[in-house]
């Protein structure tokens, strides 16, 4: 099944190359990055993510890479059959410890231990690779400019009136609410706090930003597919009076089930119609569905534990830039948090006294 026959856009190394006008709004990204963590650091004594700061799960798993993919599926990591250790963080996005009744977008960082191929330039030796993903389609910002201004509120509410945010998210999940009714959806509106109250286990994720998929372009999901997970899909998960109400939620389910996902690809069929940019813009899935290339397991564990939270919250970072070349991270927002990405992990290693390094099993205390 050759990629150009069936009609997908080829990888161009063109793509990689920055354009001298990205450098002022990557600065710009970084130092509000920065006044995030360190307003946080601050106020706790302790260094956090400047995104994603709260986790949720912490999760063991395996990645299995299925057998008979089509060639322009088996590239990359993903070229032949075989089995790799996995780490798993479930988080949502702001930069502050927030309660869950504040509801923004969930995240899920996958970290792929053993992974053969040439490394990305300022990639750890570590044979690791990297994909972050959100639970929706699309980015929640067009370019980095854009993206920058949605950061500047952040920064400038960062740990600040935890009561407003409270209200403000319910009255914006109400608004998101009729939105959906109308069989429409807001990025926007989920990513200030109108994300709906649901199962963090049930979502589907996606890396939203393009990549390289060998001589391809791509974008991945993670979806649940074994029974208990999909049953969790919607499923209503009210916050109040609980405080960790997601994080309870999913070391309740774990400590008796696993669960099982499927990881699939979205081939980019022409840049024109499905862009790099702007980032939020969806890529039509009738005329490229995403296509299962590997199945992730993850057994009965300890889910979240403080020992775990150190050991990963503290001791691990999740980037795109961290993996093989064969899954190089495209476009200017990919290339604009490379530095905030890289500092904050720094910051995290210098506060805590507790370097970021790669791990060389997947193994969780607690497990």
């Amino acid at each position: 099944m050759d990629a150009h026959r069936k009609g997908f856009e080829p990888f161009d190394p063109q793509l990689t190359v920055a354009d001298p006008s990205e450098e002022e709004t990557a600065r710009e990204l970084d130092q509000q990055m920065a006044k995030i963590r360190e307003t946080t650091f601050e106020d706790s004594g302790h260094a956090i993510r400047s995104v994603h700061a709260k986790s949720h799960g912490l999760i063991e798993a395996e990645l299995e890479v299925l057998g008979g993919l089509p060639r322009v599926l088996a590239q990359g990591l993903f070229a032949k059959p075989a089995r790799y250790p996995a780490i798993m963080r479930f988080s949502t996005n702001p930069g502050d410890i927030l309660p869950d009744s504040v509801s923004t977008p969930r995240g899920l960082a996958i970290k792929i231990l053993d992974v053969e191929g040439e490394r990305l330039s300022g990639a750890t030796e570590r044979r690791t690779q990297d994909f972050i993903m959100v639970n929706g389609p699309t980015f929640s910002a067009p370019n980095g400019e854009a993206f920058l201004q949605n950061l500047k509120l952040l920064a400038a509410t960062t740990d600040r009136g935890e009561g407003l945010k409270k209200a403000v998210s319910a009255a914006l999940r109400g608004l998101e609410s009729t939105v959906e009714a109308f069989g429409g959806e807001s990025a926007a509106l989920k990513s200030l706090g109108g994300q709906p109250q649901t199962h963090i286990l049930g979502e589907t994720f996606f890396t939203q930003l393009a990549q390289r998929y060998g001589n391809n372009i791509a974008k991945l999901s993670l979806a649940p597919i074994s029974a208990n997970l999909k049953a969790l899909t919607d499923k209503p998960l009210p916050a109040a009076g609980d405080p960790n109400a997601i994080r309870d939620a999913v070391v309740t389910f774990f400590a008796q089930e696993g669960g099982e996902w499927e990881l699939r690809v979205q081939l980019c069929t022409a840049l024109d119609e499905m862009p790099i940019e702007p980032a939020n813009k969806e890529w039509d899935p009738v005329k490229s569905p995403y296509l299962p290339v590997a199945r992730v397991r993850a057994k009965p564990q300890t889910a979240w534990s403080a020992e775990r939270s150190r050991a990963v919250d503290d001791g691990m970072g999740f980037n795109p830039w961290n993996g093989i070349v064969e899954h190089w991270p495209l476009g200017p927002l990919m290339r604009m948090r490379r530095r905030a990405y890289q500092h904050s992990q720094e910051f995290r290693s210098e506060r805590n006294g507790c370097p970021v390094h790669e791990p060389n099993a997947a193994s969780l205390p607690g497990s």
